[in-house]
């Protein structure tokens, strides 16, 4: 008898996909683009335990390829404003282009008044301030999907 080694650490861009629970499908699935590693893997390890189906970017360019191959099973993007290739918004603007009514959360340690000035007044899009909380993720993730 085998039993796989669970200790193993994921690699580094492995979709964060929570354990089954029942073969359950991920209630939503959410397209974290964030460079730094320590914040993408805590929201990745928060929002999958939570029972959300995760895609992780390193930058825009990973998130935006992501998208492509998956345009119609992301229902929100979780992005930083400021990625090393370009910025949150501008990812946003051109994910819109693609489907219209993406949802977006970005996250920002700039205050939101200079983030929003960037031009986040789309439906369905908000901004959650660096550093948050698990408890702030989730309440900001299941808002902005209720979202009508």
């Amino acid at each position: 008898m085998h039993l796989e080694d669970t200790n193993r650490a994921a690699p580094p861009d492995a979709p964060c996909i929570p354990p089954p629970l029942a073969f359950k499908q991920p209630v939503s699935t959410i397209l974290l683009a964030e460079d730094e590693e320590f914040v993408r893997k805590v929201a990745c390890e928060i929002l999958g335990a939570t029972g959300y189906g995760v895609l992780p970017a390193r930058n825009a360019a990973e998130a935006a390829e992501a998208f492509r191959a998956h345009p119609e099973q992301v229902h929100l993007l979780l992005t930083d404003v400021v990625l090393p290739d370009r910025n949150g918004c501008d990812l946003a603007q051109e994910l819109l282009t693609l489907r219209r009514g993406v949802r977006a959360i970005f996250i920002s340690g700039y205050p939101e008044n200079l983030v929003t000035k960037r031009g986040l007044q789309q439906p369905g899009w908000s901004y959650l301030p660096k550093p948050f909380s698990a408890a702030s993720l989730l309440r900001k993730v299941k808002e902005v999907l209720n979202q009508e």
